[in-house]
């Protein structure tokens, strides 16, 4: 096991691996990658029962995990990377034409620790819960998470799911939601405002918890109730507080870089606010 300050090393390193990367390709998608850090981080190094070793497409014997809000994959690939699913060096072919590092996430490269492809908003959660399903079908008691947005959640194909997944008792399931309140055009509430969303998802039947993602304790022991929660009657939802662009004082507090890389001036005043804790690629 991994100690919170330890992890924090690792989230360190993980921001400015996603700044180093979005930055060199001159495109993606930093804000929501650097709010998310710190719960994907917990995620790949502490709480999911899964490793490069054991990986297979198909999961068998391991905790499985959806990244549905695809525009996300600088995050991805930097844990991925880190936790030795393939070599680090090669975040340096970010979005670069013929890379296993696309803008979204494919699997068509094999890239190993990617199941699907994650670019069309709103999708992730509906393969979650098969998966969620085929595991339940197969008596595999490992755990299906998947990470979704709060601006995704405007998607029409989330509410049938949302619906389906308490009405069929999927229980091995964690939703976390990164609920930052911002997208793309502007604040959620101003674009689709998703109003009570912690009553709705309790009266739709999860079992929902909320938590600060920007607090690496916090994330550890709220996955960790999760964990241990699941699998008794209820799929579980984790309403996840965020900063986005957390990390770098001048992404905070707005949505404009939820899609904009920085330029090379904004790269080096970003950078001086993250350490190489672990060496960069």
């Amino acid at each position: 096991m991994k100690t919170v300050s330890e992890l924090e090393t690792i989230a360190a390193q993980v921001r400015r691996d996603i700044i180093r990367m979005v930055s060199g390709a001159k495109s993606g998608h930093p804000g929501g990658a650097l709010g998310c850090t710190d719960f994907m981080t917990a995620l790949f190094f502490e709480i999911m029962e899964t490793s490069p070793e054991s990986f297979t497409v198909t999961g068998e014997g391991d905790d499985m995990f959806f990244l549905s809000n695809g525009h996300l994959s600088a995050l991805l690939y930097s844990v991925m990377a880190r936790r030795g699913f393939f070599p680090i060096d090669e975040l340096a072919t970010f979005r670069q034409i013929g890379s296993r590092l696309q803008g979204h996430p494919t699997p068509t490269h094999g890239l190993p620790g990617l199941r699907i492809a994650s670019g069309s908003l709103g999708q992730g959660l509906s393969v979650a819960i098969g998966a969620a399903i085929a595991k339940k079908n197969n008596h595999d008691d490992k755990l299906i998470f998947v990470l979704t947005g709060d601006g995704e959640l405007q998607e029409g194909q989330n509410w049938e799911a949302l619906m389906f997944a308490p009405a069929k008792n999927v229980d091995n399931l964690i939703v976390v939601v990164d609920y930052n309140q911002k997208q793309i055009d502007g604040p959620t509430d101003n674009v689709l405002s998703l109003g009570d969303l912690n009553a709705k998802m309790a009266a739709f039947g999860w079992q929902v918890m909320e938590m600060n993602g920007n607090n690496m304790g916090e994330v550890i022991t709220t996955l960790g109730k999760a964990k241990t929660t699941a699998r008794n009657g209820k799929p579980i939802m984790v309403l996840m507080h965020t900063e986005m662009g957390m990390g770098v004082d001048f992404m905070m507090g707005t949505h404009k870089w939820h899609g904009t890389p920085p330029n090379a001036e904004q790269t080096e005043k970003a950078l001086a606010q993250l350490p190489a804790t672990l060496g960069d690629y």
